[in-house]
C-alpha cells in the first residue's frame, strides 16, 4: 500500500481530497480508493518524537550538579512526546505495512526532519518519495502530488535540521544547568534558561535596554543659510552647513555640532555674503517594486502598521493557509516565485478581487502583463515566497485575518504595477568658504506605491518648494542665517517589527566586520518558523517583558545578561552556526564536524572561570535559616528583611542592623557542593546537621561544627568559616 505522511492533520486532510476514490476515516488515518489501489494517508502533531531527557542516558544526570557537566550523550535517543503517543504508534503500524512511503512534510527544514525521524524510529524498509506542497487548494495538492522526488535528495536538508536538534540541546543542557547551579549557589530560586539563540535575542533588547539607561541627552545645533538665486524669477531655498573637519573639536561621533559659539560663528560668517554652487544633479530614479513577502517580512510589517506580535502573525497566517487556504505556505523565507507560478496570475488576481473588496480597484488596473524580478527559479529551493490562492471563494475572515491576507495581496499585486519615479535634487553651495547643502525628494510617478499602506499618525509635514534647478557656477546670495539648537535622542526600545528586523538582519550588530560580512547572506538569528516562539519564550520565562508597544528586559534577563561571558549574549556566534547549518544543507559541510565544535565550544564554557553575578551577596544581608539573601517587604508592622526563598524558607528578622552579628547572619550563604543550592542548618534527634535548601532534589547533607557545615565533607568551607 501507499501511505502518505503529512505534518499536520490539514495537510493530510487536503492530501486525501486529492487523491481519486472514495474516502475512508479510521483513527489517526484516512484511506482514499477501494482495496486493490488504495492509499493511506496519516500525520503528525508536528514532532512526535523529541531527544530523551538526560536521565534516560544515565540515572545521574537526574539531579542538576556540577561535578557531572558537561552532558554528553554518546548515542543520541529519541521520546516520544508527551500526550502524542497514540498518534506514534498508529504511523509506526501504518509504516511496518507499506509498500512505498511519500514524505509530505512541509517544505523547510523541520518539515523535513520531522517525519524522516519518524520513519526512522518505525525501521521502515520501503522505498520513500518525497513531495513539496505550499499551496493547499485542491489543484496545486494534485500538481504536488504528480511530482515526487526520492527523499534521498533531501538527506543534507535533514541533517542539517538533526545538527541543528543536537546542538541545542547540548548547548541549552550545559549551561541552562551551570547557570542555574550558579545563581541557586546565591540563593536564587528558578531556572536560569540560556540558549544558543534565545540568549543573543535577549542580549540584544538587554543592551538597547542599558544603552537607553546610560543614555545623556546633549544639546547640538543646526545652521541653516536661506540662499536666494541671482537669476531673476528662481525661488529662494534653505541649505544646512555641512560638518567641517576644521571644527572636528566641536563635533560628536555621529558628525553633530556641539558648541553653541561655533555655531553663531558661521551664522555671522554668511549672513549677506555670496555663494557659488559648486555641486548641482537633478535626475528622476526608478523604484522597482518590493519582493512578494516572506515570513519575516510579513511579521515586520504587520508589526510596524497594525502593532501586531510576532507570534499572532504567525498563528493568523497559518489560519489563513490551512483553515481558509487564502495563502499559500507561510513559514517561508523566500521571497521570489517559480517561473510556472505566474502563469496562475490571473486565477489569482480574480480570487483577490473576490475576497478583498477594497482592492477590487487595485486589482483591476494590474498590468498583468507585467513581469517583475520576483519569478525566478534560481531563487526558489524548497518553498516560495507567499502570496494569495486561487481559491475562488469568498470567505468571512476577523479582523487581524483580513490585515495580514491584505498585507499578502498588496505585495503581489505590486509586481502589477509599474517603477515608482523619484524625482531628486541636490545643491551644494559654497559661502564664505562654508559648505551648504540642499536637497529635494518628491514623487513624480507614484507606480506600485499607490498600494502600500499609509500610516496616518500625527499632522503630515509641509511640503517644501522645488529646488531652483541652477548649475554648477550660478551665484547666490545668503539672505539669512539660523542656529536651531536640538537635543540628542537615546534610541528607541524594541517592538515586535524591529526586533524581528533585527533578528532578521543580525549583521549589523556584530562587530567583526569579516564575520559581519558573511553574515549578510544568512538568515540571521533563527528561523523564518521559529523567530516568533523564541520571542514568546522569552516573555514565558519572565526575561521580557511589555511597555505598551515597546519590549524591556525584567531584572532577571538583565542579570543574566551580566553574568554571561560576553560571547555567549552576542549574536556572531549563533549567526555563524546558522551560515554552517546552513552549509551543511547544501552539502558543504559535515554535520559531525559542526557537533564536535559545539562540544569544544561548551568545554571551554565550562572551564572558564565564571563571572561574579552582578547580584552579589558578599555584603547582602543573609537569612538565619538557610543563609540565602535577603529581600525588604512591607508588613502590618512597617518593613522587614524577608528570605528570597520564600515560601520554600520563612526566615525572617527585624531591619536593625545591629542583631545581623548576634546570628551569624554576617556570614555568606554556605552553598551545597553537589548542587549549589544554599545548606541549611537543621535540628535532630541526634543534633544539628546542615542539610540541601533543595531537598528532596538534592540529599546532600554535612555535620554541624560550631554552627559551621564540616569542612571535610564541604569543600571549600574552610575560607568562610575564618571569615564567620
Amino acid at each position: 500500500m501507499r501511505l502518505y505522511i503529512a505534518e499536520k492533520p490539514s495537510l493530510a486532510k487536503a492530501i486525501a481530497q486529492a487523491l481519486p476514490g472514495p474516502l475512508q476515516r479510521g483513527q489517526g488515518w484516512l484511506k482514499c480508493g477501494d482495496d486493490a489501489q488504495g492509499a493511506y494517508v496519516s500525520w503528525c502533531i508536528g514532532h512526535l518524537l523529541e531527544p530523551a531527557e538526560p536521565a534516560s542516558y544515565d540515572p545521574r544526570w537526574q539531579q542538576w550538579q556540577r561535578v557531572d557537566l558537561p552532558i554528553f550523550p554518546e548515542r543520541w535517543l529519541l521520546s516520544p512526546r508527551a500526550g502524542v503517543r497514540q498518534q506514534l504508534d498508529t504511523l509506526c503500524s501504518l509504516i511496518r505495512n507499506a509498500s512505498l512511503i511519500i514524505h509530505a512534510g512541509d517544505p523547510d527544514r523541520e518539515g523535513q526532519l520531522l517525519v524522516d525521524e519518524v520513519i526512522q524510529y518505525a525501521r521502515a524498509s520501503c522505498p520513500v518519495q518525497r513531495v513539496l506542497i505550499n499551496d493547499l487548494t485542491p489543484k496545486a495538492v494534485r500538481q504536488a502530488l504528480a511530482s515526487p522526488r526520492d527523499n534521498t535528495d533531501f538527506k543534507r536538508l535533514s541533517q542539517s535540521a538533526l545538527a541543528r536538534q543536537q546542538a541545542d540541546w547540548l548547548y541549552g543542557i550545559n549551561l541552562t544547568r551551570l547557570y542555574t547551579l550558579k545563581y541557586r549557589a546565591q540563593g536564587q530560586d528558578g531556572v536560569y534558561s540560556v540558549g544558543r539563540v534565545q540568549t543573543p535575542v535577549l542580549g540584544l533588547v538587554a543592551h538597547r535596554d542599558q544603552t537607553i539607561a546610560d543614555f545623556t541627552p546633549r544639546n547640538y545645533y543646526l545652521v541653516d543659510a536661506l540662499c536666494e538665486p541671482a537669476e531673476a524669477g528662481l525661488l529662494p531655498f534653505r541649505a544646512r552647513w555641512q560638518p567641517d573637519e576644521r571644527y572636528r573639536a566641536s563635533l560628536d561621533e555621529e558628525d553633530r555640532l556641539l558648541d553653541p559659539e561655533v555655531a553663531n560663528t558661521l551664522v555671522d560668517a554668511i549672513k549677506g555674503q555670496a555663494g557659488t554652487i559648486t555641486e548641482a544633479r537633478f535626475r528622476d530614479r526608478a523604484e522597482k517594486p518590493p519582493l512578494p513577502l516572506s515570513l519575516s517580512a510579513l511579521q515586520i510589517e504587520a508589526g510596524r502598521l497594525y502593532q501586531m506580535a510576532a507570534k499572532q502573525v504567525l498563528d493568523v497566517a497559518q489560519s489563513l493557509y490551512e483553515k481558509h487556504q487564502l495563502i499559500t505556505y507561510p513559514r517561508s523565507d523566500c521571497r521570489y516565485l517559480p517561473d510556472a507560478h505566474y502563469d496562475q496570475r490571473e486565477a489569482v488576481l480574480n480570487s483577490i478581487a473576490k475576497q478583498a473588496p477594497d482592492l477590487a480597484g487595485a486589482t483591476q488596473n494590474a498590468d498583468r502583463n507585467r513581469r517583475t524580478q520576483a519569478w525566478n527559479d534560481s531563487k526558489v529551493d524548497a518553498h516560495h515566497a507567499i502570496i494569495p490562492t486561487a481559491n475562488g471563494r469568498s470567505i468571512r475572515l476577523s479582523a487581524p485575518e483580513a490585515k495580514v491576507y491584505e498585507l499578502v495581496c498588496r505585495y503581489y499585486l505590486m509586481q502589477f504595477y509599474g517603477d515608482a519615479i523619484h524625482r531628486e535634487g541636490r545643491l551644494q553651495v559654497d559661502i564664505n568658504s562654508h559648505l551648504f547643502r540642499a536637497t529635494e525628494t518628491a514623487i513624480a510617478t507614484s507606480g506600485w506605491k499607490e498600494l502600500e499602506v499609509r500610516r496616518r499618525e500625527g499632522p503630515q509635514g509641509e511640503s517644501r518648494p522645488p529646488l531652483p534647478k541652477l548649475a554648477v557656477g550660478a551665484t547666490v546670495h545668503c539672505v539669512d542665517g539660523t542656529s536651531e539648537a536640538k537635543l540628542t535622542k537615546p534610541p528607541t526600545p524594541f517592538t515586535d517589527a524591529t526586533l524581528l528586523a533585527a533578528m532578521t538582519n543580525i549583521a549589523r550588530f556584530v562587530k567583526d566586520a569579516t564575520l559581519r560580512k558573511t553574515l549578510r547572506d544568512t538568515d540571521g538569528l533563527g528561523t523564518e518558523a521559529t523567530r516568533a516562539s523564541i520571542i514568546e519564550i522569552l516573555f514565558k520565562r519572565e526575561y521580557l517583558f511589555r511597555e505598551g508597544r515597546f519590549i524591556k528586559a525584567t531584572e532577571k534577563g538583565q542579570a543574566l545578561i551580566q553574568a554571561l561571558p560576553e560571547h555567549v549574549a552576542q549574536p556572531d556566534m549563533t549567526a555563524v552556526w546558522e551560515a554552517t547549518l546552513e552549509s551543511i544543507r547544501q552539502g558543504e559541510d559535515d554535520p559531525r564536524k559542526f557537533i564536535q565544535s559545539v562540544k569544544e565550544t561548551i568545554l571551554g564554557l565550562l572551564e572558564t572561570p565564571q563571572q561574579p553575578t552582578p547580584a552579589s551577596t558578599a555584603d547582602a544581608v543573609h537569612c538565619p535559616k538557610c543563609r540565602a539573601p535577603m529581600r525588604t517587604r512591607s508588613g502590618r508592622y512597617g518593613e522587614f528583611w524577608s528570605c528570597s526563598r520564600y515560601p520554600q524558607c520563612n526566615g525572617t528578622r527585624d531591619m536593625d542592623p545591629s542583631t545581623h552579628q548576634q546570628d551569624g547572619n554576617h556570614l555568606k550563604p554556605f552553598p551545597c557542593p553537589r548542587c549549589y543550592a544554599p545548606l541549611v542548618r537543621r535540628n535532630s534527634k541526634k543534633g544539628w546537621f546542615w542539610g540541601c535548601s533543595n531537598f528532596p532534589g538534592c540529599r546532600h547533607t554535612c555535620n554541624d561544627i560550631n554552627g559551621h557545615p564540616e569542612p571535610e565533607k564541604s569543600a571549600g568551607y574552610g575560607n568562610l568559616q575564618k571569615k564567620g
